[in-house]
């Protein structure tokens, strides 16, 4: 293995591992920061790979952070790049829980550790919002757009459809506004 690809591959996990133990709330939380450093500081995707990224490793089983962490990592090095991105986004979450697992139990019943988690999922919204506003400036903007996303949401989040079903129309749907829009530009 070459010397650049070797340091590479030592970058991604450096970066995937500051990226996993400086992050709280998972994936989604985690997406503006692989933006920022995979994209903007490391220049390893573009801006607009992050999109394509969120949709990819939404729609694969497993844990979207570990998903696009893989994504990035092959995409930059292939298979080994892959493996360093993944391992340094999951061992400080799988040392920290590890470790808190024992400690938790002890502490939990105190209301000073209620309330750091309560101040935790509080920015950990912000983080999601963050990353939702990001996601919405990169995407096209356009009625059937509009239509597919909110009717997701409402199938998801109010109605309780299971979301791989709702990731399978709304590509079909997708799929089928893209051909009629195709054939209305021909005619």
């Amino acid at each position: 293995m070459e010397k650049n690809k070797l340091k590479t591959i030592f970058q991604l996990f450096a970066s995937f591992f500051k990226i996993g133990a400086f992050t709280f709330g998972g994936g989604y939380a985690m997406i503006p920061l692989i933006q920022k450093e995979a994209a903007q500081k490391q220049g390893w995707i573009s801006d607009s790979d992050i999109l394509d990224i969120v949709a990819i490793a939404e729609s694969t089983p497993g844990p979207i952070a570990i998903n696009a962490a893989t994504f990035v990592g092959y995409k930059t090095c292939g298979f080994p790049g892959a493996v360093s991105a993944t391992l340094g986004v999951v061992l400080p979450s799988f040392t920290v829980i590890f470790i808190i697992s024992f400690v938790l139990e002890q502490f939990e019943h105190l209301r000073a550790v209620q309330f750091a988690f309560n101040g935790i999922r509080a920015g950990v919204l912000a983080l999601i919002v963050q990353a939702l506003y990001s996601m919405y400036k990169q995407c096209p903007k356009h009625p059937v757009s509009y239509c597919i996303s909110a009717g997701a949401f409402i199938a998801a989040a109010l109605l309780q459809v299971n979301v791989l079903l709702v990731i399978i129309l709304c590509a079909a749907a997708g799929l089928i506004s893209a051909s009629v829009m195709d054939r209305h530009a021909k005619a």
